[in-house]
């Protein structure tokens, strides 16, 4: 693919950066079959992209992206098949992210929730705006972390916290996400931009290849994780999508009320 054909993510440059902007604002950049397909390409197609030497990662509007889009969870109840195609997709989306040597910068400008909340924290280095929310609730909608949470968050903050945080889908604010380890920095929403384009401005001028090869031998040993839990947490994943308990909370999520599970 090239940039232009990209319908649900914006490119942008600014001198040797790249802002790559999830642009369905008007669902706070929920994905879905299309914005999913498109970021298991984009990193891989932003990595050999020679205008650029750093990645900004954003949502356009008010979010940084929430999730799951209902109708396309919905979809996938009726049609496990198209279920087969979005974990491809989901390994395609983090191996891109992890095997990219450009740094990647993560602005969370809004919620980062769900598959969202797995984006920004599998990027390099996080900034969100104080006020953003973060959390992964799959559990919430009856469905296993399996899309890269289960690798990422014990990395960051630990076992125990990562079992609490993904056991329960509870939200943090970001300034408890930086208090934990969970983000780099959390800052006063009226400041995010300059802090994000100053950081993303001090590695477009340093050593380009020091800096990309620093990141891929960090990434090593977490690759080596992901590979190996990947499979089988998008396995279970793939299971509960399945379950009686995830299509209550779908159809719960749609009649405006709390699902009732029955543990099936």
């Amino acid at each position: 693919m090239t940039r232009d054909d990209y319908e649900t993510i914006a490119w942008s440059y600014r001198g040797r950066i790249l802002y790559l902007t999830l642009n369905r604002p008007d669902r706070l950049n929920a994905v879905n079959a299309r914005l999913h397909a498109e970021l298991a390409r984009v990193f891989t197609d932003a990595a050999n992209e020679e205008a650029c030497d750093v990645i900004v990662l954003t949502g356009a509007g008010r979010g940084f992206c929430a999730g799951g889009d209902i109708e396309w969870q919905e979809g996938a109840l009726d049609d496990p098949q198209a279920f087969a195609r979005t974990v491809v997709e989901a390994k395609q989306i983090i191996f891109s992210m992890l095997d990219c040597e450009k740094p990647i910068i993560a602005k969370v400008n809004g919620p980062a929730v769900g598959l969202g909340c797995t984006l920004a924290l599998f990027c390099d280095v996080i900034f969100a705006a104080e006020d953003a929310v973060i959390s992964d609730p799959h559990v919430s909608v009856g469905m296993v972390a399996g899309d890269g949470g289960a690798v990422i968050w014990p990395q960051l903050v630990g076992y125990a916290r990562a079992k609490e945080f993904l056991m329960t889908g509870d939200r943090l604010s970001a300034r408890e996400a930086e208090r934990i380890g969970l983000i780099n920095r959390a800052v006063p929403r009226t400041e995010l931009d300059a802090t994000v384009d100053a950081f993303a401005d001090r590695l477009a001028a340093g050593a380009t290849m020091a800096i990309r090869w620093t990141k891929a031998s960090i990434n090593i040993g977490l690759k080596q994780l992901a590979h190996s839990i990947m499979d089988a947490s998008l396995a279970y994943e793939a299971m509960t999508n399945l379950s009686s308990d995830h299509r209550e909370a779908v159809q719960a999520f749609k009649e405006r009320r709390q699902p009732v599970f029955q543990g099936r």
